[in-house]
């Protein structure tokens, strides 16, 4: 039997990657219990990976040794076998193990799934032509609200929306990376519930798929071709097959990181199409002509953004903008962002969770951001 002769934690901003001997368990001698303490205070949220150093070799004495070899554990970092919460990761081998300490928000909305009416959720191929070829884009229908006629499409002569005459238009949700919400975190059932009680209107949510890292890197931040494929290419299609709202203060745009400066690039660009922005732990750091790989605690300065708003002058744009307490330079990005679009003249506001860049914490807060910014596109409509 192979016997672990170190196990390391990897929990996502609670812990020192410039040390990882701090993030070692210490071995209960006599039993097969292995324990680490954190202090955290009772409203975190987060996630983490285990991995366990089932080598030949003994651990090296050497601190720098000990800490190259901790870090190659990483890649082989795997859920906590004991915690049955467990969260999907973005293109990494394995999941992660979730959690929320007491008073963490209420999630009332979570694991409703089958005791309130469901909508659709759909995937499609959308042409892409901004973006040089197709997309894949998630659609969310909510209860009631069928397929309709897609026999007949968009400028073909036909009524595609045949299947929904005399419905209302509904409002609308752009949000970036659908291959994660819809994919693998099923947001679907999610809507359904805040909207069985009456916590969201009914509406429709488009949501393209990222892809790949280098794809979403490429395409995500401030990049006018993404966003001339939603203005000029999604929404006409979508605009032709349901009954979508076509007012910008009824349309919310939302990402998270890359994706939530995409948000804000996209009203700024489009504020014609786009008149609210939920923008959760964006990349303020972000900068056109910034390379690939370039580690967020080198970038200081004046986020980009600010200078990108100030000289279009203020614009009927509601932004919500959150950021996790543990997101380092990320955190001074967002106030420093809050601040200065406020001062500005639009209409803002910002929260600060205790957690941190994690897709745990974005479930959990997206439910309440989410009936802020229909909320606010009901009463500015």
């Amino acid at each position: 039997m192979t016997v672990a002769k170190n196990r390391v934690v990897f929990g996502n901003r609670i812990i020192d990657r410039e040390n990882l001997a701090g993030s070692l368990l210490e071995h209960v001698p006599g039993t097969d219990v292995w324990h680490l303490g954190l202090r955290l205070r009772s409203d975190h949220v987060g996630s983490y990976r285990m991995a366990a150093d089932v080598s030949a070799e003994e651990p090296p004495k050497d601190p720098d040794e000990l800490q190259q070899r901790l870090r190659s554990l990483s890649g082989h970092a795997a859920p906590d076998p004991l915690n049955a919460h467990v969260m999907p990761t973005r293109w990494h081998p394995a999941d992660s193990s979730a959690f929320a300490l007491p008073d963490s928000p209420a999630q009332p909305w979570a694991g409703r799934h089958g005791t309130v009416p469901a909508g659709r959720v759909e995937r499609h191929r959308v042409t892409a032509t901004a973006l040089g070829g197709d997309r894949d884009v998630w659609v969310y229908l909510p209860p009631g609200h069928g397929q309709g006629d897609t026999s007949a499409t968009a400028g073909s002569g036909g009524n595609a929306t045949a299947g929904f005459a005399g419905a209302d238009p509904l409002p609308l949700l752009v949000l970036c990376d659908g291959d994660m919400w819809f994919g693998r975190l099923e947001l679907g059932h999610t809507l359904d519930a805040l909207i069985a009680d009456g916590a969201l209107p009914p509406l429709a949510v488009l949501s393209p798929d990222a892809v790949d890292r280098h794809t979403r890197w490429s395409e995500l931040g401030g990049r006018h071709e993404f966003v001339a494929f939603l203005t000029d290419e999604l929404l006409p299609w979508a605009a032709g097959r349901w009954p979508l709202t076509t007012d910008p203060g009824r349309t919310v745009v939302a990402g998270q990181s890359l994706g939530a400066l995409t948000a804000l690039y996209a009203a700024h660009l489009r504020p014609d199409r786009f008149g609210n922005v939920l923008a959760q732990s964006a990349s303020l750091w972000w900068r056109p002509g910034m390379p690939p790989g370039v580690p967020k605690s080198a970038v200081a300065g004046i986020p980009w953004v600010i200078d990108l708003y100030a000289e279009a002058g203020p614009r009927p744009i509601t932004i919500h903008l959150d950021v996790g307490l543990h997101e380092g330079l990320m955190v001074d990005h967002s106030r420093v962002v809050y601040d200065a679009l406020g001062s500005a003249g639009y209409r803002m506001t910002f929260d600060e969770y205790n957690g941190g860049h994690d897709l745990n914490c974005w479930l959990t807060e997206l439910p309440t951001e989410l009936q802020w910014a229909f909320r606010t596109s009901t009463d500015t409509a």
